[in-house]
Parts: C-alpha cells; structure tokens; sequence
C-alpha cells in the first residue's frame, strides 16, 4: 500500500515527505515499545506510535521502517523532524487512536 493512500486512510498529515508518498509499505506495526518493533517489525514497514522522542526515529531507521505515524494527534518536535529528514523517514500524524488506526489499515489490505 502506498503511503499517500495510508495517509487518506488516517486522515493524517504530512510533516514530513510528501514527495516520498509514492512510497511502498508492505506492512505495518503499531507499537509504544520499540523493543517490541526491533524484535517484530519487518522492513518497508509503517509504525503507528504514540511515543514521541528521537528514539523511535533511531529504532526505525535500524529496521528499515520507511513511515512513523504518531497517534492520537502527538506532533514530533523539530528534533524529530530533522532526524527523520537525515534518513528519509516520512513522518504523519493522526488524530485517531492506535487501535483504530490499526483496525483501518488492516481493513483495508495492509497487513502486519
């Protein structure tokens, strides 16, 4: 699923790559515990988190994770933005909650 159609499934907005929504994701993860993602995540992934620190942007760029998604209307600061824009990391965020968001991309075809 491309991330431009992930983003109008979420109703989410870009913070950062619009000009990588052409982007592919062949799964996604949602998760406030990156251990969990450094142990489970698959690459050309998206992580739907509601964590918000440099972290996370460190744990998806060490798995190949090509798209965070922050919950339940979080913004990163410009830290993150910047650390996502180093590693070409699309950022979104939605003001739905985890499981919501994660029903809905499982709804429509986008699997863990």
């Amino acid at each position: 699923m491309r991330l431009g159609e992930i983003a109008k499934i979420l109703d989410a907005t870009v913070i950062y790559g619009k000009d990588l929504l052409d982007r592919d994701a062949a799964s996604a993860c949602g998760s406030d515990f990156m251990s969990d993602v450094l142990a489970y995540v698959k690459k050309q992934a998206v992580l739907l988190t509601g964590l918000v620190n440099p972290q996370v942007i460190r744990t998806a760029d060490m798995t190949d994770i090509i798209c965070v998604t922050f919950v339940r209307g979080k913004h990163p600061t410009p830290e993150i933005v910047e650390l996502a824009r180093a590693r070409d990391i699309v950022l979104l965020s939605s003001d739905k909650r985890m499981y919501e968001a994660c029903g809905l991309l499982y709804s429509n075809g986008l699997r863990g």
